[in-house]
């Protein structure tokens, strides 16, 4: 109403005073109701969603629109003040990739502020990798011999007895035979598998297979004599092949049921980078607090990996110009413009990404959505471009070329070395990643308080910096803690197996 006080309006991460077009009410706002902005107040002439933008200027059609001080889309119509932006008034225009120079490199890199721990508990390999858990795994080579395999881990939990083994975990997938070999499809599949075979979080593997399958175990491990692999049709059927599981299980429980955490170095930790279930919250509280902890984990010498390459469109721009070599930024831009036309290719464009739940909380168009994704890698360097599943070896901020679809996404990065995972959701994503552990964070308090349950952290209060590098420091604090053994929420619901989701990729035949 015209006479009552202004409501509460968030204008998010602008970097100068009044850079942006747009704000976000913090509240349900109806027709008439006074908005405070900068420079004065305007009344909203739509009925406005808590969480979704208003418009704190006039903004003339074919316009581009910023938020976060950048371009979020294209007004399709004249949009005065006071109105509510989003679906039926802003989009995305032509998107070129590419600079017409790459800089040559970051400048000196300050991060938000000083790493608080120093040592994780972990196990440590006989071959020196660090681990924050001590699973045993059960890998079917295809979809075909899923059903036994998780019949066998099923069978050998209710049996194990060995303290220090977190767990025996089936990684089921769907691929593996309907296949051409050699094609793309097949050598994501079969690194994928590797990547989660040789994980450090994995301290036995045993590999199933029906014996018929395109995937066969030697197409996986090559001649690897030390994988452990049984094949249902040469020994008779699901009972024999149950049976001579759990003897193997046994045996590698023995082995490995009394190593004991001993202090390893945070800088051996590998954070995957995950959001979904996004809301417009995302990018104003718990991507930049989770960014601060990247940079603290990357300060201390350690590995972080940002992906989901259809969010960072409309942003990576901002990558390419932290990238610390030419060649780091120009791969940036080859990942983008690949996207653009496998997307074309079937029938589909990168502004599909946000989904119905995005766009119900606030996020309308993949340029906004990816410049808030973008905040969850922090403001460190980026040292690497790797593809999907391939091992993660350099420190500090390596981007993989992922999809934006969360358990796709966090399987190449578990496949790529993750031994942690945090995980950041605006409209309540419930998710695990054995045999990483996976810490959600929630941004906002009533997101915490309503899934207390899936929610392991709160970054709702973190909207403004100083709040964000002051919870950072307490969300860098519990990743270390959820590394030295702390189960996680997904890990005490027993998450973490159904979400293993290799990237599917060509034709099936």
């Amino acid at each position: 109403m015209t006479g009552s006080k202004p409501a509460e309006v968030v204008v998010p991460l602008v970097p100068r005073d009044g850079a942006d077009d747009v704000g976000l009410v913090r509240s349900d706002v109806r027709r008439g109701t006074l908005i405070q902005v900068a420079g004065g107040v305007v009344a909203a002439i739509d009925d406005i969603p808590a969480g979704h933008k208003v418009a704190v200027r006039a903004i003339a059609d074919g316009a581009p629109v910023h938020k976060y001080g950048e371009v979020i889309g294209v007004a399709r119509r004249d949009i005065p003040p006071g109105a509510h932006v989003h679906l039926h008034n802003l989009g995305v225009g032509p998107h070129s990739v590419g600079a017409a120079t790459v800089p040559a490199g970051p400048s000196v890199w300050t991060p938000p502020a000083a790493p608080t721990r120093e040592h994780f508990l972990g196990y440590r390999r006989p071959d020196g990798r660090a681990a924050t858990r001590n699973h045993i795994a059960v890998l079917p080579t295809v979809n075909c011999s899923a059903t036994v395999s998780r019949m066998i881990a099923q069978t050998a939990n209710a049996r194990l007895t060995a303290p220090s083994v977190d767990g025996v975990i089936a990684l089921t997938h769907d691929l593996g035979c309907g296949m051409a070999e050699g094609t793309a499809g097949d050598d994501i599949l079969r690194r994928t598998l590797r990547g989660y075979a040789g994980h450090a979080n994995v301290a036995g593997v045993l590999m199933v297979s029906l014996g018929c399958e395109v995937n066969q175990p030697e197409n996986v491990f090559g001649d690897v004599p030390a994988v452990e692999t049984l094949a249902i049709q040469d020994l008779g059927g699901t009972a024999a092949t149950v049976n001579a599981a759990l003897d193997r299980i046994a045996a590698m429980a023995s082995h490995i049921g009394g190593l004991e955490r001993e202090p390893i170095p945070v800088a051996e930790l590998t954070l995957g980078l995950q959001c979904g279930g996004s809301d417009a919250y995302s990018g104003l509280t718990a991507n930049p607090t989770l960014g601060v902890a990247a940079d603290l984990l990357v300060a201390a010498g350690g590995r972080v990996i940002l992906g989901e390459t259809p969010e960072i469109y409309g942003a990576e721009h901002l990558l390419r110009d932290r990238a610390a070599t030419p060649a780091v930024g120009r791969r940036i831009d080859e990942l983008i413009a690949w996207w653009q036309a496998y997307t074309a290719r079937n029938d589909a464009e990168l502004d599909n990404n946000p989904s119905t739940g995005n766009r119900a909380g606030g996020i309308t168009t993949i340029w906004e959505k990816s410049l808030g994704a973008v905040l969850k890698g922090g403001t460190s360097p980026l040292n690497d471009v790797v593809a999907y599943a391939e091992p993660v070896t350099a420190p500090g901020l390596t981007f993989m070329d992922t999809p934006g679809y969360d358990p796709v996404s966090a399987t190449g990065m578990v496949a790529g070395g993750a031994n942690l995972l945090a995980f950041t959701t605006g409209r309540g994503s419930v998710f695990g990643s054995r045999p990483t552990p996976c810490l959600k964070i929630s941004t906002t308090t009533r997101l915490y308080e309503h899934m207390r349950g899936d929610m392991d952290f709160d970054a709702g209060p973190a909207m403004s910096r100083d709040e964000q590098i002051r919870h950072g420091i307490v969300l860098f604090e519990a990743l270390v803690d959820m590394a030295s053994g702390t189960p996680s929420k997904s890990e005490a619901l027993g998450f973490g197996t159904e979400e293993i989701v290799p990237w599917r990729m060509g034709a099936v035949v």
